[in-house]
């Protein structure tokens, strides 16, 4: 079994991955949001009943969540395990990559249904990088206070440092694929004594 820390940091990745904030994990977990973060930051050991709980709230069996790799330079992510959610709109999204502790790599396939606006997310830490390829349809993305129009066949790369949001003003449902490496802020350090 893992320790604490590292138990701490694969829950908070695989929450990361799937674009959960602690109170939608506690919500699909039913834990508490201060039970999920002692967990995060390993300052609590939690109950085989809530471990499986948490595991059941990120969608991976409990044994993955708490087994040490067998290789950790080899993570397979079969087509089943992929996570897939539906968001409010009728928008849908799946994380094709598997999570791997320490990597802030992630690869999503979305597909937006016509008129469908998914909204604006925020800017990551400096660092962090977009790719977007559109496989069908017509996107529609902004960066900041700048509009791009992409079709089938278009790419772009963007710092990722500015809020950006994806909509689809087409009149047939849109599939893109983001590749985004995302810096996570630098923890500020405790003055010294």
């Amino acid at each position: 079994m893992l320790d604490l820390v590292t138990l701490g940091r694969r829950v908070q990745e695989l929450r990361h991955g799937l674009g959960l904030t602690l109170q939608r994990l506690a919500d699909a977990a039913e834990v508490s949001v201060s039970m999920l973060s002692s967990v995060e930051r390993g300052q609590k050991a939690p109950t085989v009943v809530v471990l499986a709980r948490i595991a059941e709230g990120l969608g991976v069996p409990l044994a993955d969540l708490v087994a040490e790799p067998d290789d950790p330079r080899i993570v397979v992510r079969r087509a089943a395990e992929q996570d897939s959610v539906d968001e409010p709109g009728g928008w849908r999204r799946t994380v094709l990559t598997p999570v791997v502790p320490g990597v802030n790599f992630e690869w999503i396939r979305t597909t937006l249904p016509p008129g469908c606006d998914a909204g604006d997310f925020p800017a990551y830490a400096p660092g962090s990088h977009e790719f977007v390829a559109v496989d069908a349809g017509t996107l529609r993305l902004t960066l900041g206070e700048r509009v791009l129009h992409l079709d089938a066949g278009d790419s772009v790369y963007f710092a990722a440092d500015v809020t950006h949001g994806y909509a689809n003003p087409g009149a047939v449902p849109c599939t893109y694929h983001v590749a985004a490496l995302v810096m996570r802020p630098r923890a500020a350090r405790s003055p010294r004594a």
